[in-house]
């Protein structure tokens, strides 16, 4: 079990201090997420995976990122209102952090070092950098909506590159095997 991934402080986007030792037992889909980015349009996916789910034990974490472009540029409140007014989600969210960097937020310290290399990885880097933008190299997050899913013991079983999808065969098998082991 990975212990310390439950113990990393976060703060939801409430404002309430806590650990994702809150969800231990559950699997957890962490989910850097932006309300300002081409796709954004992945909060309905995510809302729908999350209904379909939750009751089966899974839990989406979004931790907002002002990371890549500035696409996030909103207060807590400014991106807790345009969730529940655009998707209606009702997946626990997080106060905006840092995903790279100097300023990484600990809790993606430790993701991006159990899992250093995201499924589905090259088609969405050739995407940006056909558009002149600089994407962060492995295993960095490469951009919004980057997803990584923890297993029931705290492991972090896998990690997804941001432009697949919760529909996306890969994900779906890999969750059903996680929400499937007990």
């Amino acid at each position: 079990m990975n212990q310390m991934l439950y113990e990393i402080p976060v703060k939801t986007i409430n404002g309430l201090e806590q650990t994702l030792a809150t969800h231990a037992g559950k699997v957890l889909l962490v989910v850097n997420v932006a309300s300002k980015c081409g796709l954004t349009e992945q909060y309905e996916g995510l809302e729908n995976l999350y209904r379909q789910k939750r009751d089966q034990g899974l839990v989406i974490l979004g931790f907002p990122a002002n990371d890549f472009m500035q696409q996030e540029p909103g207060t807590d409140e400014e991106i807790a209102h345009f969730c529940s007014t655009h998707y209606d989600v009702q997946f626990p969210m997080f106060s905006r952090i840092s995903v790279v960097g100097k300023e990484k937020h600990p809790l993606y310290i430790e993701l991006t070092r159990a899992q250093p290399a995201a499924t589905g990885e090259g088609p969405m880097r050739e995407r940006l950098n056909g558009y002149g933008i600089k994407v962060n190299p492995p295993p960095e997050v490469q951009w919004n909506f980057e997803k990584f899913l923890v297993g029931r013991d705290g492991r972090v079983l896998n990690r997804f590159a941001p432009d697949v999808t919760v529909d996306d065969p890969r994900l779906l098998h890999a969750l059903d095997a996680a929400l499937a082991n007990h």
